[in-house]
């Protein structure tokens, strides 16, 4: 059981820190503007996800109600 509740904190670490990248990254853009080199295009991609999201209609709202409840289970340290 130890091994699968350091598996479970190695890839919870992971997430939060590609959570926290992809803040940094949403910042940077809003920041300076356009694409930044190492992010790339967060923003856009994130305004594309949003989009398509919103024009699949019912389906689209669960698929982001299922996303949004599996990222506030995440606790930022």
């Amino acid at each position: 059981m130890k091994l699968i509740s350091d598996t479970k904190n190695w890839v919870g670490a992971i997430i939060d820190l590609g959570l926290m990248l992809m803040s940094l990254a949403i910042l940077a853009s809003i920041l300076v503007g356009g694409t930044l080199p190492f992010f790339g295009g967060v923003v856009g991609n994130l305004v594309a996800l949003v989009k398509d999201l919103g024009s699949n209609g019912l389906v689209g709202l669960i698929v982001l109600g299922i996303i949004v409840s599996l990222f506030s289970k995440r606790t930022m340290s």
